[in-house]
């Protein structure tokens, strides 16, 4: 090979390189999976003039771009308006902001489109222009799911498009006040090579919709879909670019469903929005503490009421526990609801701290309605739970129990016991068993107490003094 021949090659390979779109890694050769950040499918190709480095001239700003005291900025410019859907409002911080672009991900058949189309249709029945862009359903199915739902009203636009550039001349000729895209996977840059739902596709379109928003001042909601892991497809940009990150999750058993905040550049992430899939669309729930006890006429034995916090939200929920003997060298530890791991870790320190035998016993836990309860807060009703099934006593309607159980037997104050409290006095659980202040409760002293106290026939004594 020549030294000129040598040369060109040099220049020909040098003039082809790759990088991340998640991260910026680049590399001389293309790799499925990016070296720096471990994401797939995110390592594309791009020309030498790309990596080159370009001096950056400064730019004096405009008059009306000059950097002012922050204590001069005022919000007045960005009220919020209410989107008609209470629970909604209340996860976003109290209504949507103008020019905010909402991302609302979920798994498929959770109720992503019906939320988002009654939605729209709440806001068009005031008499404000909603764009609906579908580039999943046609004009047809959409008319078929509102007709369903009672979501017909003309001023609720339909549009099935694909392609961005048509998006974005539908918002500049409608000129709504609300646009919903369904969804941010489906929808194309025609001006880019790569395939709808790809990661530069995903940011392109989602860059493109923000800057829309941004210079209109018009609120767009776009729908994201999840992965198998539960997390938005497509590159983490695309969480980065949006105001809101809400997620609609629930049950496919149960008909309740959840919406929560996972970013909110306006208010809170600790807020939950409740809501329950019928036939007749998405409803409401403003007060679900009904929803989770099974409210039977006496008392049973093996169950126990305990306080979740969703969110801001205190609900109570009734966890039921049956102990039976098993008949297999291996007993069976099933859980609905609750935590595997701490359902395990609760057995070993009743068995360990109370001289329950629960080695020889299949030991069933569930809540009531579906509900799943991750926080520590409700091992004490857990192991009361267990404990009232394997020693035959019930506990009254008026109790309930908050607190987090130790590996050494300790009762361990709950967080924002005084909201959880507050709620049980509400629904007319008088006694709360909790760790107090300023005492030590163990889990040895609790069931044994309560066992003297409900296991007999006569009267229940009250609560005892932990």
């Amino acid at each position: 090979m020549s030294a000129v021949t040598g040369s060109v090659a040099r220049m020909a390979k040098a003039q082809s390189s790759y990088r991340c779109v998640e991260c910026g890694w680049t590399g001389p050769k293309w790799v499925g999976r990016c070296y720096e950040c471990q994401a797939w499918g995110t390592v594309e190709e791009i020309g030498s003039s790309a990596l080159g480095k370009r001096a950056v001239v400064a730019v004096a700003p405009s008059a009306s771009a000059r950097a002012v005291p922050i204590t001069e900025v005022t919000t007045s410019d960005a009220p919020r308006r209410t989107s008609g859907i209470d629970e909604f409002d209340r996860v976003l911080g109290g209504g949507i902001v103008p020019g905010a672009v909402v991302l609302c991900s979920g798994e498929p058949g959770v109720g992503k489109s019906t939320l988002l189309l009654e939605l729209a249709s709440r806001v068009a029945k005031t008499g404000e222009k909603v764009l609906y862009v579908s580039a999943e359903e046609s004009l047809h199915q959409v008319r078929l799911r509102a007709e369903r739902t009672g979501a017909l009203t003309e001023h609720l636009l339909l549009a099935s498009e694909t392609d961005l550039a048509t998006v974005l001349g539908h918002i500049t000729e409608v000129e709504p006040s609300l646009v919903i895209v369904d969804s941010v996977q489906t929808v194309a840059n025609s001006g880019n090579d790569g395939i709808a739902g790809g990661p530069s596709q995903v940011r392109d379109v989602a860059a493109a919709l923000t800057r829309q928003a941004k210079a209109s001042g018009i609120p767009i909601l776009i729908v994201g879909h999840v992965t198998k892991d539960g997390n938005v497809a497509g590159p983490r940009v695309l969480e980065h670019l949006v105001d809101v990150v809400a997620h609609f999750d629930g049950d496919r058993q149960s008909a309740l469903r959840f919406i929560r905040t996972t970013k909110n550049r306006f208010g809170p992430t600790d807020e939950v929005g409740c809501f329950e899939m019928t036939g007749d669309g998405i409803r409401e729930v403003p007060d679900p503490s009904e929803l989770f006890l099974s409210r039977q006429p006496e008392p049973m034995q093996g169950t126990c009421v305990t306080v979740a916090m969703e969110g801001r939200r205190a609900i109570p929920v009734e966890i039921q526990a049956l102990v039976s003997p098993s008949s297999t060298p291996n007993p069976r530890r099933v859980v609905n609801g609750v935590d595997g791991n701490r359902v395990a870790m609760i057995l070993a320190v009743l068995q360990r701290h109370t001289g329950v035998n629960l080695a020889a016993a299949d030991v069933y836990v569930s809540t009531v309605g579906g509900l799943k309860l991750v926080e520590p807060a409700t091992d004490l009703a857990i192991a009361i739970a267990i404990a009232s099934s394997a020693r035959a006593f019930a506990l009254p309607h008026t109790v309930a129990a908050i607190g987090e159980i130790s590996l050494a037997g300790e009762v361990r104050r709950a967080s924002v016991e005084d909201r959880r409290t507050s709620e049980a006095a509400r629904l007319g659980y008088r006694d709360v068993i909790s760790a107090k202040a300023g005492t030590v409760t163990t889990a040895v002293s609790l069931a044994k107490r309560l066992a003297d106290a409900y296991s007999a026939p006569a009267e229940p004594k009250g609560i005892p003094d932990f």
